[in-house]
């Protein structure tokens, strides 16, 4: 192995690459290997000698994608965590929500003695072309935030020019946990699915592996698209939040009469919802659909529950959800950024414009998309008890009369994002008459989300890709047209300043 492993691969929410570049079978290795010296140094913090735990019964759940080289990258992995005698509960090709469930299973005693894992490696690039890979961790029941990652690199790279020791084998159990997954969301829903018709597109990613069956297990009429699983994606990217990508679901929905389409991104951890016309929902009226559902009757009870979301949503997302009577909270993109929150909130729900959501309420916290999607089937069945005409785009009346702009993307080197983004809040806050109206506030908890008499706009630096994500929205579509190509012209001139 080399001692002078490339380790840039390591971000603030994953490790993400390309394959064979930034990603290699060497580096997942060490990973496995700096992971568990990690989950073992914080297992054994402040515990008395006699109670500590040893190496030999640490358990970690392994699963991956279908990319074609997820693979070699897992059985690299299993090799760097058994090598220090710890323990690999080997669930093979999963979708991520799955690895995430593997914490929270009891699993049965003749595959892991005392039934539960300790945390989970999940092999995936999620939406990101099929060049790219990566791995995201959890440690007890939650993911690895920004200072983890950052702890478990420092690790890895220890392990480069450490010294292993001799002789140490931990066990590799395969399971399959698929049947149990869907056991558990079985009996939660029954047969809520009776009487509605959905469209599933699986973008021949992992959740074709789960979601159209399960599905009719709850008593849909499903329509499929794309399940078989296939790491070349042949019929179109698997990422919802991209348009195109949802064409032939579109199309689909409204010849079939049905009365939704879900799509799944490749490790079916970011939902995509088409509805009964034909039209893709952003994430935010997504959540604030969920939210309607869950918080009304909490807040009916006396209840203030907090729902948490992040910059790149709509204004009215949170004006209504405080409307309603819940406490709205945005935070940073990223769905370890939004686990942290939601937890230091104790919130009752979370989501992001890219279509992650996340459910406390009468589920595990984590983003899991399928599971999403029985939330908005059950939705429609209760709505169509009382009106057998309901449509899932009833409920978003609130948007009506705000124009949104779609995600704007502008490339910029990773090397410069950061000297930009602080060159563009200093332009805005040395001309407060920039957009041609008052900024009324600048919220900079991640990149800069300027907030205008009627509407806001919005940069951020992507987390996993070398761009600019903006948004912008206001109560004409000329004004949100008008934020938009000044926001864009300055970006475009400042970043000429550098590249």
């Amino acid at each position: 192995m080399s001692g002078t492993l490339d380790f840039r691969a390591f971000g603030k929410n994953d490790i993400r690459g390309i394959y064979g570049e930034d990603v290699t079978e060497e580096l997942f290795y060490y990973a496995g290997r700096g992971y568990v010296k990690y989950i073992a140094e914080r297992l054994n913090d402040g515990v008395e000698d006699r109670d500590k735990t040893d190496v030999k019964d640490i358990w970690v759940s392994i699963c991956m994608d279908v990319r074609t080289h997820s693979p070699s990258l897992a059985a690299s992995l299993i090799k760097g965590v058994t090598s220090t005698g710890a323990n690999v509960l080997d669930l093979g090709i999963a979708p991520t929500p799955l690895g995430y469930y593997s914490e929270f299973a009891q699993i049965p005693d003749n595959v892991i003695v005392k039934g539960r894992v300790n945390g989970a490696l999940i092999v995936t690039a999620s939406h990101n072309p099929s060049e790219y890979n990566g791995l995201k961790m959890t440690f007890d029941r939650a993911s690895l935030t920004e200072e983890q990652i950052k702890k478990v690199k420092e690790f890895s790279m220890a392990e480069v020019n450490a010294r292993e020791t001799a002789n140490r084998h931990g066990i590799v159990r395969k399971y399959n946990i698929i049947e149990q997954y869907c056991e558990n969301i079985i009996n939660k829903f029954a047969s809520v699915g009776k009487g509605i018709k959905v469209v599933t597109d699986c973008g021949n990613a992992t959740a074709g592996l789960v979601a159209p069956q399960l599905y009719r297990d709850l008593g849909c009429d499903v329509v499929e698209l794309f399940t078989e699983p296939d790491g070349t994606f042949p019929n179109h990217h698997p990422n919802p939040s991209d348009e195109k990508t949802l064409d032939a679901l579109k199309k689909k929905v409204v010849e079939e009469k049905a009365d939704i389409g879900i799509a799944f991104d490749g490790d079916s951890d970011r939902i995509g919802v088409v509805d009964s016309q034909g039209r893709s929902m952003t994430g935010d009226k997504l959540l604030l659909i969920y939210a309607e559902d869950i918080c009304v009757p909490l807040v009916k009870r006396g209840e203030k529950p907090a729902v948490v979301s992040e910059v790149k949503c709509s204004q009215v997302l949170y004006d209504t959800i405080n409307a309603m009577g819940g406490n709205a909270i945005m935070t940073k993109t990223g769905h370890g950024y939004i686990k942290a929150k939601m937890k230091e909130e104790n919130a009752i729900l979370a989501g992001e414009m890219s279509g992650h959501t996340f459910f406390k309420d009468r589920y595990y916290g984590f983003d899991d998309a399928i599971y999403a999607g029985c939330r908005i089937i059950e939705i429609i069945a209760k709505q169509k008890l009382n009106n057998p005409e309901f449509k899932i785009e009833d409920m978003l009346k609130p948007f009506d009369g705000v124009c949104t702009s779609k995600e704007v993307r502008f490339r910029c080197p990773n090397e410069f994002k950061k000297t930009v983004l602080d060159d563009m809040k200093k332009a805005v806050q040395e001309n407060p008459d920039l957009f041609g109206t008052k900024i009324k506030d600048i919220i900079t908890l991640d990149g800069m989300r300027i907030i205008l008499e009627d509407g806001f706009a919005m940069i951020r630096q992507s987390n996993t890709e070398p761009v600019f994500t903006l948004r912008f929205e206001a109560k004409s579509e000329e004004n949100c047209r008008h934020y938009e190509k000044t926001m864009v012209d300055l970006l475009d001139k400042t970043v000429k300043n550098y590249c």
